[in-house]
């Protein structure tokens, strides 16, 4: 019987014959693995980079909502401070129903002052500490100068 003989595409052998034994790779020159170093370095360096910018991104967001808060405290213990200056006015000007009553509204609302300034510090404090992208650049260019250097 008569069999088709394919040829495979990539090792130019018959199918079904024992595949050549693969060329030893010769190594690479200086040159080209310099060019491979610094082919490397500068792909590494783009994404240490681009890493910072995402955390300096998402740390920027958690600054503003912060910011936000604190305004929004703000703006929240200036009518605070309108009701508990309308109750020691009427405190002083009755005996007890009215000022009791803008008492207890402006004690609230130094409570809800004091806890949304206190979400908004610790959201700053998270957004203000130096991204450790930053720290990974520095280490990967000193070690490509000590590598350069030896």
């Amino acid at each position: 019987m008569i069999e088709d003989v394919k040829i495979d595409s990539q090792t130019e052998a018959p199918r079904g014959a024992p595949a050549a034994a693969p060329e030893p790779t010769k190594p690479a020159s200086l040159g080209k693995l310099v060019e491979q170093i610094s082919e490397q370095a500068s792909r590494l360096v783009r994404a240490e980079i681009a890493l910072a910018k995402a955390e300096l991104s998402e740390k920027a967001k958690k600054s503003g909502i912060g910011v936000g808060l604190l305004i929004f405290a703000l703006l929240i213990l200036a009518y605070a401070a309108g009701v508990l200056l309308l109750a020691a006015v009427y405190g002083l000007g009755t005996v007890w129903p009215l000022w009791l009553s803008a008492l207890a509204i402006g004690g609230f609302m130094l409570l809800v002052t004091i806890i949304l300034a206190l979400v908004g510090v610790q959201l700053l404090k998270k957004g203000t500490t130096k991204p450790e992208s930053v720290q990974r650049v520095k280490d990967d260019i000193s070690s490509i100068k000590e590598g350069m250097h030896r």
